[in-house]
């Protein structure tokens, strides 16, 4: 005897070896003996085989009409053999019962399941409405069909144009015009981006990268809503002596300045002075909730968008001929020796005398190093503060930069861009380094003696990370580093300052160190910031490609960092040479420039030569990649 019977789902066929009560030894038509329970078997037969009963039967359903069926089931529970018999007219023969049951199995709209081979008719409302949704469904698999056919012709439908920016920032892949250009994607096999440029819906490789940073952290726009101003505190004591800062030309939010006096003994009293915005307005304001949102101002190359409005920037930002609120910090230092001798500190009203810019006083770097003068206005109080940064920096006994170590200024004018190569660690980047060091270490101890919460970095074992408590900065070489200095441009200075603004006038601090909003601030800001460098790196590369098609620059060397890594001279570029050989780590090569794929961000170069070493580059110092050779 044969059976045929359902598991998991499917219809199978076998040949009883054995009967028990509740189940059956069987074999199927390939040899493979099992056992099944009794209730599982729908129908038993002699002839014919197995296997010919169900071949057999999956064609006589696909010629069943299932809206005839459903016609003929009527409202009443059925059994699949009651309607095969009145179906065929006669008692069903195993093809012709199985090839009804395959029938209603395979339409699950017309009929539902209520039990092995039971089953009952959809209500006539229901199943049109089933059908309709299939019939939907059906025409929107044909549109997407043909949009996905034109996308890969590289001929753009108009729905698909209008969702450019979704299609390729931020998808919907319940929307076919998503499923349309994903599908085109993979025939073509192509990215989502080249694709939409070989549409033409990607003119400008730059709009492109931008746009992804912008619909991932300003999907409302850039602008900030209404607000009221901040309110100026001008009834603060206005400092004696006047400061200056030292920035770089673009640089609009001008969080540090510094002042110098010198007394008739020789000491020297310095002046560490902190843009206050914290004195303006409170946590849980307006202002605070717009800087919260952004966690930190966002930088790229020709642009940036601010963490606080512009007129709280103006407001506060030390900007030269007012006088501006600020929180200083205050020492004494013995000129011989470099000695600090305590430290004090204010909140007060400060006269800014002068913005410098790195653009002219980057000459005072070599003039410093070599002992000689250039004249320019506060070039001996700049003098005098290196000398006391290169005194701070070996009683930390750690560099404020790496030796060798090169950042990469861009300045972007319209369609141009110039490209400068900065040596980290210069005099003039070593006094603001070694004089914020000394700042945030000195407040962030202050806030730790006095049990006040606060946002440290910390460092070890050479990962990075903030905490709520003072830990060591292995790194700077310093126990406990507070981020207090750039507050109109960091939001944890911003709450650190709210901290410590509240320590100095003897009230109670706003944040606990287990208090949800510190917390939040802290996880919050770790992962924007990272995203923000992200974003930052990558317009970068953008600008570093666009600068060697503009200078038309064909080959290049650089400095092998590992196997067939090479960090190219002059830019801010480390590119994968697959033809580069076996050669130990720095070693200077010769590339040829074969490709530069702006929308794709990439560099492919192929190795020339080895090269020796420059006696320049023994410090560090990275020239700009050499102009074509035509």
């Amino acid at each position: 005897m044969q059976i045929l019977y359902e598991e998991e789902g499917e219809l199978k066929v076998g040949t009883v070896l054995s009967q028990a009560p509740a189940s059956l030894q069987i074999e199927s038509p390939h040899g493979r003996r099992s056992k099944i329970k009794a209730g599982a078997v729908l129908l038993s037969f002699e002839r014919p085989a197995g296997s010919e009963v169900l071949e057999s039967a999956r064609k006589l359903a696909k010629g069943i009409e299932p809206d005839f069926l459903w016609q003929c089931c009527g409202a009443a529970e059925f059994g699949f053999l009651d309607l095969a018999r009145e179906y065929v007219g006669h008692e069903p023969s195993p093809v012709e019962a199985a090839g009804v049951l395959q029938a209603l199995l395979a339409a699950p709209m017309y009929f539902y399941r209520r039990g092995r081979g039971r089953f009952h008719a959809a209500p006539e409302q229901t199943l049109k409405l089933a059908l309709a949704s299939v019939e939907k469904k059906k025409r929107i698999q044909e549109q997407v069909d043909q949009w996905t056919e034109a996308l890969t012709r590289f001929e753009c439908p108009a729905p698909i144009a209008v969702l450019k920016d979704e299609l390729l920032y931020t998808p919907d892949r319940a929307k076919p015009e998503t499923k349309a250009f994903e599908q085109a994607c993979r025939a073509s096999g192509l990215t989502p981006a080249r694709l939409a440029e070989r549409c033409g819906l990607l003119p400008d490789a730059h709009e492109y990268h931008l746009k992804r940073f912008l619909h991932e952290f300003f999907p409302a726009g850039t602008d900030f809503p209404p607000h009221e101003a901040t309110a100026v505190a001008s009834e603060l004591p206005l400092a004696e002596q006047a400061a200056f800062s030292l920035d770089d030309i673009g640089t609009t939010e001008i969080d540090d300045a510094f002042s110098l006096t010198r007394a008739a003994s020789g000491a020297l009293r310095v002046g560490v002075h902190i843009a206050a915005p914290a004195l303006g307005f409170a946590p849980g304001s307006a202002l605070d909730a717009m800087a919260r949102g952004r966690l930190s101002t966002a930088y790229m190359p020709g642009r940036k968008y601010t963490m606080l409005p512009e007129d709280v920037v103006e407001a506060y930002s030390l900007d030269g001929g007012a006088d501006k609120p600020v929180l200083s910090l205050y020492f004494d230092v013995g000129e011989a020796d470099g000695t600090v001798r305590g430290y004090t500190t204010r909140t007060e009203r400060i006269r800014i005398a002068a913005n410098l810019r790195h653009a002219q006083y980057d000459s005072l770097n070599e003039a410093f190093e070599a002992g000689t003068r250039v004249g320019l206005p506060f070039e001996e109080d700049l003098r005098a503060l290196w000398r006391l940064a290169m005194a701070l920096e070996a009683r930390r006994g750690r560099p404020s930069a790496g030796p060798g170590a090169v950042d990469y200024n861009f300045y972007v004018e319209g369609e141009k861009v110039r490209i400068v190569p900065r040596r980290r660690g210069a005099p003039l980047d070593k006094l603001v380094s070694e004089l914020m060091i000394l700042a945030n270490t000195t407040w962030g101890g202050l806030l730790a003696e006095r049990d006040v919460a606060a946002i440290y970095r910390v460092q070890s074992t050479g990962k990075v990370r903030l905490s709520v408590h003072p830990e060591t900065h292995e790194g700077l070489g310093v126990s406990g580093y507070a981020w207090l200095t750039s507050p109109l441009r960091r939001y944890v200075d911003l709450v650190n300052q709210w901290q410590l603004a509240a320590t100095l006038a003897g009230r109670r601090p706003i944040f606990g160190r287990s208090s949800d909003a510190l917390l939040g601030a802290l996880r919050a800001f770790e992962i924007t910031y990272a995203r923000y460098d992200e974003h930052q790196r990558a317009m970068e590369t953008y600008w570093a490609l666009r600068w060697l098609l503009q200078e038309e620059v064909t080959s290049t060397a650089g400095v092998v960092l590992r196997e067939n890594i090479v960090r190219l001279d002059g830019l801010p570029l480390a590119i994968r040479v697959p033809s580069l050989p076996a050669l130990e780590p720095n070693t200077r090569v010769r590339l040829q420039i074969e490709q530069v794929d702006l929308l794709e961000r990439s560099l492919a170069c192929t190795y020339r030569g080895s090269l020796e070493a420059p006696a320049a580059l023994a410090d560090g110092a990275q020239g700009m990649p050499e102009k074509p050779t035509m």
